[in-house]
């Protein structure tokens, strides 16, 4: 997915460019910031040929932002000083000890360009099955979505493991909780909800998966997914191209989050990727919302407590 930091002036589309609204508080303010559209074909990027469109997946994505770090900090030696932090949040938040953990290694390595690497930042970030996915139903209960007998018929049945049920009773709890939370924005679970059974789409256990925004192609204006609306349209202007140095040629339609790319989860857990930099003395920062059932604080606190 791509544009998450743009915010726009929420109001009825009438027709015209939407306008971007002013933020006082940047982090732009005081730090040289990179946005990157990654994997390939997010956003506004794209490869030459269709070769670069297959075998998708974490491994790739991590290795295309290291080259394409190295080749950026060669053509610009003068940030090379700069303290460098690698932030991403949600899938993202996954991607970047991972790819910190690669920028390390080459530092090891003395190879150059040297990044000067203090550290990463990570949001809601996901990090495997066993602790995102495994959450929810604590979670649930602790918010009041769901009731203290759904809650102790899961415990009962399902043993403390809520991904992949054997047991059938465990199965049918947790069929009935997924039915539960489809009636709210599981995103923001005090938002409008203007997508049933997001959470079935939005799990991460699968080893395939696709990197898909199911929102409504116009949601109305209290819906949280009207701003990515708004994106859309703003991102396909052709006055927003120029200004952002867009090729002619290069895409077609921006689309936010492109449900036609092919992408392969192949690590399992970043939690040993956190360690390893953490434990060589590199900075995380990491923070949750207390809102989002897809990515639980309370999985945060448990992996960072796992350390």
């Amino acid at each position: 997915c791509s544009a998450g930091p743009m915010k726009f002036v929420l109001a009825p589309y009438n027709g015209s460019l939407p306008q971007l609204a002013y933020n006082p508080y940047s982090w732009s303010k005081t730090t040289s910031i990179i946005l990157l559209d990654s994997p390939v074909g997010t956003g506004f990027s794209y490869a030459r040929d269709v070769e670069g469109y297959h075998d998708i997946g974490d491994f790739s994505f991590s290795m295309h932002v290291l080259i394409f770090l190295n080749k950026w900090f060669t053509d610009h030696p003068h940030y090379q000083s700069n303290p460098f932090f690698v932030g991403g949040s949600s899938y993202a938040g996954k991607m970047s000890p991972i790819i910190a953990q690669h920028i390390s290694q080459e530092i090891e390595l003395g190879k150059q360009p040297k990044i000067n690497l203090k550290g990463y930042v990570v949001g809601n970030p996901v990090t495997g099955s066993d602790y995102d996915d495994n959450f929810r139903v604590p979670y649930a209960h602790g918010v009041g979505i769901i009731s203290d007998q759904l809650y102790e018929a899961a415990i009962r049945n399902c043993k403390g493991s809520y991904i992949r049920p054997t047991d059938k009773m465990c199965a049918r709890v947790l069929n009935t909780f997924q039915n539960l939370v489809s009636e709210i924005d599981v995103s923001q679970i005090l938002g409008v909800n203007c997508i049933r059974g997001m959470l079935t789409h939005r799990f991460l256990s699968e080893e395939y998966i696709q990197l898909s925004d199911p929102s409504p192609e116009q949601p109305t204006l209290d819906c949280f997914s009207y701003r990515y609306y708004l994106c859309n349209i703003w991102a396909n202007d052709d006055s927003t191209r120029e200004a952002l140095g867009v090729k002619r040629g290069t895409i077609g339609e921006f689309v936010r989050c492109k449900k036609s790319i092919p992408y392969t989860s192949e690590v399992p857990s970043s939690i040993k990727y956190h360690f390893n930099l953490t434990s060589r003395g590199y900075r995380s920062l990491v923070f949750s919302g207390d809102h989002d059932l897809v990515i639980p604080f309370l999985s945060t606190h448990a992996w960072i407590r796992s350390f």
